[in-house]
């Protein structure tokens, strides 16, 4: 069970601290409540680009990361569709210069026509190594399109089109900056050898003067139900065709969540998964198959992705992947294979809960998504999850008409 105190400033920011006397670490995180799916349908990818802005300099610290370095620290920073993540580990003696960088960019970062110019040459670049010249690279935008008619989530956190980013002007930015990044949307979580006095101390002197901002209150398009399967076909110049099924599963509280997530651990996680046994080794149908889940906040996307190996048709890999779908509907799963896959889960959170990194991320995250205390029920909701419920869950979404397939071709001469 992992133990914290929390506090709210005046301004709003939530605030969160783990004690660990065991490591002469401390990692600051902070995590803002946007990301992709906050966009506007003509203005994607802000989100993603602000993570690389978030690095370019704010109002009183010319260059974020020389005096981070000069202080023995390591930073870095992550978008989704959900959230943008800021995370620093940094010596226990020098945790003052975590909340003096963290809080300056939360002030104001330092907008200007060279700085803008510079990140969106990077981010348009990794929109092209990434999404544009890679091969399968653009399966997602696809996929993404063809499961999503109506929420965000229909493009990617890179964002939509590549001119988006190109032709991303300052005042644009600058707003959206106003918009998310504020005490009021974000929350501050401290994990190491730190007491609440201390952590509250620093928190009033660095953030307690950043004005509140306004409360940001999502109106977002729900995606309706899909009521009929569809399907894509793409050809593009790649090694090997490929095949992408998705099913649309509830959202991160959802009360099938927990089943859903087994359901991919059992599918696809590793080589002794039922996908990779039986389609991979024993059919030899795929090079290599994956089953998995977004684990989006709002409603997500269970899915399934392979490579087919060279003579076989996508066809019969796609009814193949089909049947062995149907089965979790028909047969369910054994005792022993669902143990398996709750220990599987059960060894990951312990995993995740031996970083101090990890700790401060995942607190502040459950913290965003309702209240911290959740990250100590989540291995009780997995324990509660049975044979029974998770073929009704598999019932539930993996329905012909609530899937979406995408078939991406390789080119023939």
């Amino acid at each position: 069970m992992l133990k914290f105190e929390r506090f709210t400033l005046e301004n709003g920011l939530r605030v969160l601290v783990h004690k660990d006397i065991t490591t002469p670490m401390v990692a600051v995180n902070v995590l803002y409540d946007v990301g992709a799916r906050d966009e506007d349908k003509e203005r994607t990818g802000f989100a993603h680009l602000f993570e690389h802005l978030m690095f370019g300099g704010s109002v009183n610290i010319p260059e974020y990361d020389e005096p981070l370095q000069m202080a023995g620290g390591e930073n870095n920073a992550y978008t989704t569709n959900d959230i943008t993540n800021y995370y620093i580990q940094i010596p226990l003696q020098n945790i003052e210069t975590a909340f003096w960088l963290e809080s300056d960019r939360m002030l104001s970062l330092n907008f200007s026509d060279k700085s803008l110019d510079v990140q969106r040459k990077v981010v348009s670049e990794e929109f092209k190594e990434h999404y544009i010249n890679k091969p399968y690279g653009d399966a997602w935008e696809h996929m993404r399109e063809l499961a999503y008619t109506t929420h965000p989530y229909q493009w990617m956190t890179i964002g939509k089109e590549l001119k988006h980013i190109e032709e991303a002007q300052l005042s644009d930015v600058e707003a959206f900056f106003r918009k998310h990044y504020t005490p009021v949307n974000a929350v501050l979580c401290v994990a190491g050898n730190v007491s609440t006095e201390q952590v509250k101390e620093l928190a009033e002197k660095w953030f307690a003067p950043i004005p509140a901002g306004n409360k940001y209150t999502r109106n977002i398009p729900q995606e309706p139900e899909q009521t009929a399967a569809r399907t894509k076909t793409v050809f593009a110049d790649v090694p090997l065709d490929a095949l992408y099924k998705v099913w649309h599963i509830g959202g991160r509280l959802s009360e099938h969540y927990y089943a859903a997530d087994l359901i991919t651990e059992v599918m696809g996680s590793g080589s002794s998964s039922r996908l990779y046994q039986r389609l991979v080794k024993e059919q030899q149908l795929f090079s290599n198959i994956a089953c998995y889940h977004t684990g989006s906040l709002d409603p997500g996307l269970l899915v399934v992705e392979g490579k087919i190996v060279e003579g076989k048709t996508i066809e019969e890999a796609n009814e193949a992947v089909e049947r062995e779908m149907q089965l979790l509907i028909t047969e369910s799963v054994t005792d022993t294979e669902l143990q398996k896959s709750k220990n599987k889960i059960e060894a990951m959170i312990a995993f995740e809960d031996m970083s101090l990194l990890s700790r401060a991320n995942n607190i502040a995250f459950y913290e965003l998504l309702g209240d911290a205390e959740m990250i100590n029920e989540e291995w009780t909701k997995y324990q509660a999850v049975t044979v029974q419920s998770l073929k009704e869950t598999a019932a539930k979404v993996l329905r012909a008409e609530n899937c979406s397939t995408l078939f991406y071709k390789k080119k023939t001469a």
